[in-house]
C-alpha cells in the first residue's frame, strides 16, 4: 500500500487536500472544520485508516493501534485540549505499553490521564492481545515512567491541565505499538526500511495536518528521533514560522534521564526561549 497525495490536488497538503490510498478505490479527505480539535480528530481518523492497511508481519509479530480500540479516549483528549492558542507542540515517538497503549493519550500514564487530564472514556481491547501486554485501560495498575515524568513536569509548572493546554499540546508521531514475540518493545526507528518508509509517509502527512490545524510556533521533539521527524516534515512541507527544538526523552532506559530529568528538560526549554 502506498499513501500519496491525490494528483488532482494542487500544492502542499492543506486542510482540504484529498489523500488517495493506492490499491484501495476509496478517497479520504481532510475537510475544513470549525476548530483545531475537529481537524485533528479527522486527521487522526485518516492516519488510523492508513496505518491499518500496512503489513508489519515480516518483522513485527504484534502491533497495537490505540486509535482503534482507544479511539473514544483519544477523541476526548483532542476535543478537550487541542486549541487554536497552541504555541508549542511536544512530539513523542510512539505509544508506550503502559501509557498510550492503555489510555489512548500520548505519554498517557494512567494516573495523569485520569487525575490531571480528566479523561474518562471507555477503552476497548486490541483485536489480538499479547498475553504479557494486556490492555486494561484506565484500570491498569502499571505506571508509564516516561509519561509520569513528562506530565509531572507540566503539572509542576502549571496549576491545571487547562492552563497548560492554553499554549501547549502533546502528540505522538506514530500511533502504533510494536512488540517482539517476547513482548519487548520495538521502536519505529528500528523497523526495516521497507516497513518504515510507508509508515513514515502516513505519519508525515498526519504531522503536517496537525501543524496546520494548531499553527504552533514550536515543535519540541521529545527525544532526537521525534525532532528529526519534525524537521523533515517542516522542510518537506515548507511550513513557515515553525521552529524545531528538542528535550531529553524521559525514558528510564536513558541514564541521563534518570538524573533529574525534569530539571534538565526545564533548562532545555528555557534555553530554547520557550519557557
Amino acid at each position: 500500500m502506498e499513501l500519496v497525495k491525490d494528483p488532482e490536488a494542487s500544492g502542499s497538503l492543506t486542510s482540504s487536500t484529498t489523500l488517495k490510498l493506492t490499491g484501495d478505490k476509496s478517497l479520504v479527505s481532510i475537510m475544513p472544520h470549525k476548530s483545531s480539535s475537529d481537524r485533528l480528530s479527522r486527521a487522526a481518523q485518516v492516519l488510523c485508516r492508513a496505518v491499518e492497511q500496512l503489513d508489519f508481519s515480516p518483522q513485527v509479530p504484534w502491533v497495537y493501534n490505540p486509535l482503534v480500540y482507544a479511539w473514544q479516549a483519544h477523541r476526548q483528549y483532542l476535543q478537550q485540549y487541542a486549541r487554536e492558542s497552541c504555541r508549542v507542540l511536544f512530539l513523542g515517538m510512539n505509544p508506550g505499553p503502559w501509557g498510550m497503549a492503555q489510555t489512548g493519550v500520548p505519554f498517557g500514564e494512567v494516573a495523569a490521564v485520569k487525575d490531571w487530564l480528566g479523561i474518562a472514556a471507555d477503552i476497548e481491547k486490541p483485536a489480538l492481545e499479547h498475553p504479557k501486554r494486556p490492555v486494561e485501560g484506565l484500570a491498569c495498575q502499571r505506571s508509564e515512567v516516561s509519561g509520569r515524568r513528562l506530565w509531572g513536569l507540566f503539572a509542576e509548572r502549571y496549576n491545571s491541565a487547562d492552563e497548560f493546554f492554553d499554549e501547549h499540546f502533546v502528540a505522538n508521531y506514530c500511533p502504533l505499538v510494536f512488540m517482539e514475540q517476547s513482548a519487548k518493545n520495538i521502536t519505529p526507528d528500528k523497523l526495516q526500511t521497507e516497513l518504515r518508509q510507508p509508515l513514515e509517509t502516513a505519519c508525515d502527512i498526519h504531522l503536517a495536518a496537525a501543524v496546520r490545524a494548531l499553527q504552533p510556533e514550536w515543535i519540541v521533539g521529545v527525544g532526537s528521533w521525534a525532532e528529526k521527524c519534525a524537521q523533515r516534515v517542516i522542510g518537506n512541507e515548507a511550513l513557515e514560522g515553525v521552529s524545531v527544538g528538542r528535550i531529553l526523552h524521559p525514558s528510564p532506559a536513558s541514564p541521563a534521564a534518570n538524573k533529574d530529568w525534569s530539571g534538565t528538560a526545564a533548562r532545555q526549554l528555557r534555553e530554547l526561549g520557550i519557557w
